[in-house]
Order: C-alpha cells, then structure tokens, then sequence
C-alpha cells in the first residue's frame, strides 16, 4: 500500500461522491480519470480511505500507485496491477520518459502565447502542504505551457501545461507566479479567480507510456470537464 497522505493536507474532507470511470484495463495496467474531490491514495484518518487506490483495490484486489494527482485536480492517472508493472512504470516517470499534458483555466489574459516557466520549488514547511518558490534551495521546476483561447466574458485563459518535472502543486505555483493564477484554486489563487469557478479547473487531459510488458507506446487522452467542445 502506498504511503498515506497526511492528515494535515486534507483537513474536513468532504466525501467525493462522483463516480470513477475505468478508461482502460488489462493484465498489467488501469487507466482511471479521477474526479476533482477525491484523493489519490488513502489520509491517515479512516474517514478519509477514499481514493483511486482503495477504489481499484477493491474491485481488482491488488493495485499499485505510479503517480498521484492532486486531491482537486481531475483527470487520467495510470495505476500498476502487479510489482513488476510497478517497478516498469515507476522507472518511466523517474527518467522522464513518459508524456503528459493538463489543460487548465487561469486567470486573466496571458502576456505570450506560449512560454517556460522556470522557478524552483520548494515546501513552504509552517504551512504544509503549501510549496513556495526558493531561488536559493529550491529544487529545479520546470513548466512550459501554450495558450488555447480567451474568454473575454470572465477574463479568463484556457491553456496547455506540460510539466517537465513533477513537483508537488508545480502548476498551480508557476501559474500564480506569472500572475495568472489557475481559476478555483484554493491555495494560490486570489479572491477573484477562487470565485470563478467552483472546483480547480486543472485537468490532467493526456498521458503517454511504454507498456510494461509489451514495451509498446500506450497513450490516452480524457477531455476535461470544464472545457466545451467547441474549443
């Protein structure tokens, strides 16, 4: 079982009661796409066991987590049916050798339409589980993103993050670092843009790995919820 999540992080949890959908299923490897609301692996706390994994683990009997999501970001996570998928998939994402993309609604008018962000990070350790930008002592981070469109109506940008890294809560930093915080952000966002929306609008669209056991390139994309088809 993976290691829990502190209790601190999740404190007064409300029960997720959106359904997690199966996109894709075999021997060796689940493709989920999480809701916004539900954690990634189980809290210390009893009352807070629901999660991806305790969800799959019931269904499936043994499952393993690869990488995590944040509690209120949705989208595509891959989990391990087996150790040895488990120790393939694991080494993908240390060594970078996998792909992804989010889409996400921030706040206001981009200054370019593409662009990195380059700000190490670091934990803001009297108030965990926020992650602060550190010149000095922070680790290496790294973000490049595309805008998509803007919405005029309620001043808003759709845009592309790639993370190059994976720091805990990187995007939703970066973006607030260029002033562009992601809408519905509870941590780093300002008063205007948290009252834009009603969940975090960061989604985890697009995901891209070698099989574990063919050693194939395997890809999924799920759309994300808060984004109509017309864009």
């Amino acid at each position: 079982m993976p290691a829990p999540v502190p209790l601190s992080t999740v404190p007064d949890l409300p029960a997720c009661t959106d359904l997690m959908s199966v996109v894709y299923a075999d021997e060796d490897v689940v493709l989920v796409n999480k809701p916004s609301g539900l954690l990634s692996v189980p809290g210390r706390d009893a009352r807070y066991y629901d999660s991806a994994y305790s969800r799959l683990l019931a269904r499936y009997g043994e499952i393993h987590v690869v990488h995590r999501l944040d509690m209120d970001t949705s989208g595509i996570m891959v989990l391990a049916r087996h150790k040895a998928a488990l120790r393939n998939l694991s080494r993908q994402f240390q060594e970078r050798l996998t792909a992804k993309h989010y889409v996400a609604w921030v706040d206001g008018k981009m200054a370019q339409a593409q662009g990195e962000i380059d700000f190490p990070l670091r934990c803001d350790w009297p108030n965990r589980p926020l992650q602060m930008i550190d010149m000095l002592f922070g680790k290496a981070s790294l973000t490049r993103y595309r805008v998509l469109a803007f919405d005029a109506c309620k001043q808003a940008s759709l845009v592309q993050l790639y993370p190059v890294t994976g720091r805990s809560h990187q995007l939703r930093v970066h973006m607030a670092a260029l002033g562009n915080p992601i809408l519905g952000c509870r941590f780093y966002a300002h008063e205007q843009a948290v009252s834009k929306a009603s969940r975090l609008q960061l989604h985890a669209q697009y995901l891209r790995f070698l099989h574990p056991a063919t050693n194939l390139p395997m890809s999924q994309t799920v759309l994300a919820p808060f984004v109509t088809s017309s864009l």
